[in-house]
């Protein structure tokens, strides 16, 4: 009898093209692969893999087997989600991972919505950037919530995925609401921003890269002074008045206290945000109420500054 568990991680190998890259995008050590593998072996009682010293890749039974793995999980996705469409009302659990601001903003809504089931269990993670797709492949969730700076519509997405746009997510500038340039009538200057003391993430976080192509508009700024992890950490210090910053709208959905939100005149900078599910799993009715509920919650939420 093949381990479905085994099966799943053999088509992860198909996908990744190596132990070490399985490992590392399902959170085991390399060993730990090798060894599911190996025991994978003996179930089907074939070489799957060709080992060297350094590398290792499918045989052509392994091949075969990744391609029937692919299938029977699709199928069984397939069985229980026609088994629950066949009770009709969303039961069962619902695994949602999503980007920290995204979980912030969308939670209250959220559990108001999928309240009224009393047959649903919903989880609602955090996850770090780049993870969510990986678990929804692997079937740790069924649903990610994943944001994208790049404007490019995910038209290569992997097989058994499916993406729906939820939100445009425009850069904004957020200032302390005592600040000068909290007033609506006046119009946004970034010169006169310069020498602000501005805040940010780390670098390498998308939020951080946005922030700096705005600062190299107006050469001479000086570098980012105040370093934070957490968008909500910076907030809470812009409405302490001890900086500035530019941020995501989405990032204000929870109604922050003592700041301002402005629109950056002529800046394009903002991020796409998308729900990632299995095809398989859309026609479960807890997954389909989830992923409305969700819609509805990403369309309510903080929307852009009005044009001074």
């Amino acid at each position: 009898m093949l381990e479905f568990r085994r099966l799943r991680l053999l088509a992860e190998f198909a996908r990744r093209g190596s132990i070490a890259a399985t490992a590392s995008a399902l959170g085991y050590t390399a060993s730990a692969v090798s060894q599911q593998l190996s025991a994978l072996e003996r179930e089907a009682r074939v070489p799957l893999l060709d080992r060297t010293a350094r590398s290792a890749e499918l045989t052509d039974a392994g091949r075969r087997l990744a391609e029937r793995a692919e299938e029977i999980l699709s199928l069984v996705e397939t069985a229980e989600a026609e088994l629950s469409a066949q009770s009709g009302a969303p039961m069962g659990r619902v695994v949602v991972t999503a980007f920290p601001t995204a979980a912030v903003a969308l939670a209250p809504a959220l559990a108001r919505s999928l309240g009224e089931h009393p047959g649903l269990t919903f989880v609602l993670r955090q996850t770090r950037p780049g993870d969510g797709i990986r678990q929804v492949q692997n079937g740790e969730v069924d649903i990610a919530l994943i944001d994208d700076w790049t404007g490019k519509v995910p038209d290569q997405s992997p097989a058994a995925l499916e993406f729906f746009h939820l939100r445009r997510d425009p850069l904004v500038l957020v200032v302390p609401a005592t600040h000068p340039m909290s007033d609506p009538g006046r119009s946004v200057d970034l010169q006169q921003l310069r020498e602000e003391p501005w805040m940010a993430a780390p670098p390498g976080e998308p939020s951080r890269q946005a922030l700096e192509r705005i600062l190299d508009t107006v050469g001479g700024a000086r570098p980012v002074p105040w370093e934070f992890e957490g968008l909500h950490t910076i907030l809470s210090l812009v409405a302490r008045g001890i900086g500035i910053t530019a941020v995501p709208a989405l990032a204000l959905a929870a109604g922050d206290q003592g700041v301002a939100v402005r629109r950056i005149p002529e800046c394009t900078l903002a991020r796409e945000v998308y729900a990632v599910t299995r095809t398989a799993s859309v026609r479960r009715p807890s997954v389909a109420v989830t992923l409305r509920a969700i819609y509805a919650a990403a369309r309510d939420a903080q929307p852009a500054p009005p044009e001074s």
